[in-house]
């Protein structure tokens, strides 16, 4: 998922306005923690107002779910660990339990904050015994998830004294940059020295702010059209984008897809024959799914590497991708960090979702060439895009087979 920061906009001074948020229950999710700790939002069908607090949330005592967010889980606890006084409690889902946390929370708890794990260390639930934040330098292992990186870069501007932080392991590296340009957009400029980012003290200044569309769903469109040799154009996705996930267009042009981008729109057209490739995608992994589902209509084998950390997100998607093709018949290799996948041809089946969003959405494309797939768990897709089926079906419709 692809939203701005709201940690961020929430400690600004002033009202700050999104321009065409998204809509899914992670979304709903973190509005819902924001209106838990005190905070003001009021939404509109395409813009949302969000009412800054300099001095941080607007209540003392608070409990927040924060359902299966990641970015809920990890962004709004950091929030409220800058409150000058409170007792802040939360906790999410059992699929979200299950995520790490420990890389953020041992770092909150070396710059001072009062932070305990009520279960499993490292886990949610929590609670935080907030009393500001001095700030200082930090030594980060950001290696499994870019969210922790991203949210004590946020966390900087609202300490007294600013943050240091040293990067020993980085991944996903573009979501980074997505954090500093929305940063800059708030009036903070960040300081970055190789992996070493330093972070001003002062504060953040209100404004508006212009949501892309989210490149990590447009993967499925794009991957649906170099499949079937249709097309699509996505506006608002051009060479200025932000997002990484965008280079998944990249990945598809060198397996054979012609892609055209313009200052404001992609287009992906193919001819619907795909060649295999051996690719790198450590740093736009939630598309790795996308192409381990189209993988076996390649023409050689399909090999991506340097995704461990896709064993850590909403499932471990790399065994799941494994799992699900081996159920269609298609021959896959695994390692700890790499997948590898042979042509063939998918037979229809139900796909093991694991309640993962992303997974439903990638072999929704692969069940175009596979009519009859179905899956145990189509409604998860409502975290990210709750009306994905019926997009989907209506982009597609004539172009299975």
């Amino acid at each position: 998922m692809y939203e701005p920061s709201s940690a961020t906009l929430m400690r600004a001074d002033g009202t700050t306005t999104l321009l065409r948020p998204l809509h899914s229950d992670d979304t709903e999710g973190f509005t819902e923690g924001l209106t838990r700790l005190g905070y003001g939002v009021t939404r509109e069908p395409d813009r949302w107002h969000i009412e800054g607090r300099p001095a941080g949330p607007a209540v003392t005592d608070a409990e927040v779910h924060c359902r299966d967010g990641a970015t809920t889980a990890r962004f709004l606890p950091t929030l409220a660990a800058a409150a000058s006084r409170g007792t802040y409690r939360f906790d999410a889902s059992a699929q979200m339990r299950r995520r790490p946390l420990a890389p953020l929370t041992e770092a909150l708890r070396t710059l001072g904050v009062d932070l305990r794990h009520e279960g499993a260390e490292g886990h949610h639930p929590l609670t935080i015994e907030a009393s500001g934040v001095k700030g200082g330098e930090l030594t980060l292992d950001a290696g499994e998830s870019s969210q922790y990186l991203t949210a004590l870069l946020m966390l900087g501007p609202l300490t007294a004294e600013g943050l240091r932080i040293d990067v020993t392991e980085l991944v996903s590296a573009p979501y980074v940059e997505i954090t500093l340009s929305m940063m800059r957009s708030f009036g903070v400029e960040v300081t970055r020295e190789g992996n070493t980012f330093t972070v001003p003290s002062g504060g953040y200044r209100a404004t508006t702010y212009a949501v892309e569309p989210d490149a990590s769903t447009a993967s499925y469109f794009f991957a649906a059209a170099a499949l079937t040799g249709r097309e699509v154009t996505v506006p608002g996705l051009g060479a200025d984008a932000l997002q990484g996930d965008l280079r998944f267009t990249e990945v598809l042009r060198r397996m054979g897809a012609d892609v055209r981008t313009t200052a404001d729109a992609t287009t992906v057209r193919s001819s619907g024959r795909l060649s295999g490739l051996t690719v790198n995608m450590r740093d736009i992994s939630d598309t790795m799914p996308t192409l381990a589902a189209i993988a076996p209509f390649a023409t050689s084998p399909v090999r991506i590497e340097d995704v461990a950390n896709t064993r850590v997100k909403e499932c471990d998607r790399l065994e799941a991708c494994a799992q699900n093709l081996r159920a269609m018949g298609i021959t896959v290799h695994t390692g700890p960090d790499w997948i590898e996948i042979h042509p063939g041809t998918p037979r229809p089946t139900e796909i093991v979702t694991h309640g993962d969003h992303r997974i439903v959405m990638s072999f929704a494309v692969a069940g175009l060439r596979a009519p009859g797939t179905t899956y145990d768990d189509p409604g998860c897709v409502r975290k990210t895009f709750p009306g994905f089926h019926a997009a989907f079906a209506e982009f597609t419709a004539g172009s299975a087979g």
